[in-house]
């Protein structure tokens, strides 16, 4: 720590006060002096990335003085990228977007790292999970769909976007929740999922609205409802909530800031403030709203609550689905 200054420290300390110079004190107030590097944890192209490019582009308004450099770090559900980040040096110069996983595959053995091994700065985007069939399937409502899956000889299926996967989480949360006989099939991503749905493959999907949106537009798909607190607007804004129909279930994905765990104090304040004018402005909104992701902006704070209650959340529902490694 710098609190055990010698003498010949402080006296260094001192002249260059004297002679009006500051360079020596590197002070958090000339952060950033060199450009950023944003990790994004997933494969370009997706929400996450969508996310964090559009923090990078519209947040350089608010850090004039440096860019920030958008780096992908996809693998294992984002456990690569985000024990990158937990390992950087905590200068505020590495920092990254952190996506709902980080509560859920620790109990997965999938990593030793959990969200207690980093600092949270700003959620930037929140999305509930959906369920979704093809327009043409017999279901016109959750309460049909719910009432054929109880009766079938066969279990519905439902697919997802990877084993441990956020979209995984929601439906057998849903299935347990409702004690529904429900064979997951997961693909590699919300996308290959809606196309395999659409090819009949499968009978639902437990993806996001935006990843269904343009099917649902397009009247090939129908959403029978959202695991939210509140209905989602939009093409959406007469499917209800499951809570709605007496199912008590809000889960889906969240992204945020954060950085490693000893950044100091006025570094993360400095990207808080960066974070909370990038998430109001009118161009950052627009870029969400054009992918169909759901803006949610929270400080530090509720941020971290939320972290905490999925991790609560999580730490209880892989074990009883017999899920860890």
């Amino acid at each position: 720590m710098h609190s055990h200054l010698n003498r010949r420290q402080v006296i260094a300390s001192a002249c260059a006060v004297a002679l009006g110079g500051t360079a020596a004190l590197a002070r958090a107030s000339d952060y950033p002096s060199k450009p950023i590097e944003l990790i994004v944890p997933v494969a370009a192209g997706g929400g996450t990335d969508i996310v964090g490019r559009a923090f990078a582009e519209v947040g350089k308004k608010y850090l004039p003085q440096q860019p920030m450099i958008v780096v992908n770090k996809p693998g294992a559900s984002g456990a690569i990228g985000t024990a990158e980040l937990i390992n950087a040096k905590p200068d505020g110069y590495k920092i990254g977007i952190v996506i709902c996983e980080l509560t859920i595959i620790p109990n997965l053995g999938i990593t030793k790292y959990t969200a207690a091994d980093l600092r949270p700065v700003a959620r930037l985007n929140a999305d509930p999970s959906a369920i979704t069939v093809r327009a043409d399937a017999p279901w016109q409502t959750i309460e049909e769909f719910i009432a054929d899956a109880r009766k079938r000889k066969e279990p519905l299926s439902i697919a997802n976007a990877g084993v441990g996967s956020i979209w995984h989480m929601a439906a057998a949360a849903f299935s347990e929740k409702l004690s529904l006989p429900v064979n997951h099939v997961p693909f590699l991503g919300a996308a290959p999922a809606a196309v395999a749905l659409l090819g009949g493959h499968v009978d639902a999907l437990a993806v996001s609205p935006g990843e269904v949106a343009q099917h649902v537009a397009a009247g090939k798909m129908r959403t029978l409802a959202v695991m939210a607190d509140q209905r989602v607007g939009g093409v959406f804004e007469k499917v209800p909530t499951l809570k709605e129909r007496g199912v008590d279930l809000s889960i889906g994905v969240w992204r945020g800031l954060a950085v490693p765990k000893a950044t100091p104090p006025d570094v993360v304040a400095t990207l808080g403030t960066v974070a909370a004018k990038t998430a109001d402005d009118a161009a950052f909104r627009e870029v969400l709203a054009k992918a169909n992701l759901g803006w949610a902006y929270a400080d530090a704070a509720a941020f971290q609550q939320q972290i905490d209650k999925d991790r609560a959340f999580y730490a209880e529902l892989v074990p009883r689905l017999g899920l860890q490694k």
